[in-house]
């Protein structure tokens, strides 16, 4: 097939395929005769792959990477390509979204008051400018990557970090109650250790992680379950999917402005009677604690007093030293 040929299969410029090639993203045969290049039907798939990729606004490095993880049939490295474009396009959806609803607000203030306070408008622009800062500092400060080999180790022995830790994921199960055939988040899976209690149970269970080699000892663990990269800013699901959420030993790696943030984010995907359940290492004073190495210890007052404007009651429990449990279920 010659490139005119391809073009007009593939509905794309000969331009743009001659810029493919020399990008590097793919290498047609050419004839000895006259250099004219040969389209094989795998050289089309390739094109296909290529401009989907493009499609969903992945950049021609990380393509040319995908497509390099492709022909090496290493296909977990491809799916991480894949799932970190997702986690992208989710991270930028949610800035739209936040867009819309704030024009949809000053829209509903100009409808009310025939006009836009100068104070009102400043203050939405600068709290739509602090949450998309929030989501795009995020970092992974801790490589769980490197952590993810001994992970399953780490949770059974380390007394200070995982105090509590086969008693806290019991509990949790518990108070959870869940029906068999409900659908549960866990945020920050891991090796997807507490969502295995709950599949036993019936549940049909997701797992979000920031660690591809944590997901990949999920997904090996757990094989019916569902797992995307991703983390609590930005949760890569659309609104209202589940029952209930649940997060066990994250949620203090998130900064308080970022803890406010994640809450809302459960919110947003859970269904409207959607239960929330959080258990981690907490102090029970107003104030986060801070150790300095990315933990912030969540204050459990401020967390409960959050959850309650937010319209849900809560119950919590002491469960090992700083390990507590708190379970919150929507009244309005």
């Amino acid at each position: 097939m010659k490139i005119k040929e391809a073009a007009e299969r593939l509905n794309i410029t000969a331009r743009a395929i001659r810029f493919y090639e020399e990008k590097g993203l793919i290498a047609p045969a050419k004839q000895d005769d006259n250099q004219y290049r040969r389209f094989s039907e795998k050289d089309i798939w390739r094109l296909q792959t290529i401009i989907a990729l493009r499609e969903s606004g992945m950049p021609l490095e990380d393509i040319k990477k995908a497509l390099e993880q492709s022909d090496a049939r290493d296909h977990e490295e491809l799916q991480y390509y894949l799932e970190l474009q997702r986690s992208v396009m989710f991270s930028k959806w949610l800035e739209i979204k936040q867009i819309i609803e704030t024009t949809d607000y000053m829209i509903g203030m100009l409808k009310e008051h025939q006009s836009l306070p100068l104070d009102d408008i400043y203050a939405l622009a600068e709290g739509s400018k602090r949450l998309r800062e929030q989501r795009r500092d995020w970092k992974d400060l801790w490589n769980y990557d490197r952590l993810a080999g001994l992970h399953d180790q780490r949770v059974l022995t380390d007394a200070e970090e995982y105090r509590g830790y086969t008693e806290a994921l019991a509990t949790a199960v518990r108070w959870l109650a869940p029906i068999p055939g409900e659908t549960g988040l866990d945020i920050g899976t891991g090796t997807g250790n507490l969502a295995a209690r709950l599949i036993e149970l019936g549940v049909k269970m997701a797992g979000v992680d920031q660690s591809k080699e944590m997901l990949k000892r999920c997904r090996r663990k757990n094989p019916g379950m569902e797992t995307k990269l991703g983390n609590f800013l930005a949760l890569p699901y659309l609104d209202g999917r589940f029952d209930f959420v649940v997060t066990s030993f994250a949620f203090h790696h998130l900064t308080d402005d970022q803890k406010a943030l994640a809450l809302a984010e459960m919110r947003r995907v859970l269904q409207p009677r959607g239960r929330i359940c959080i258990v981690d290492r907490m102090v029970i004073s107003d104030h986060a604690s801070d150790s300095g190495q990315g933990k912030h210890y969540p204050s459990l007052p401020r967390l409960l007093q959050w959850l309650e404007d937010a319209g849900y009651v809560t119950k919590h429990g002491q469960i090992d030293g700083m390990v507590h449990i708190v379970y919150a279920v929507p009244i309005r």
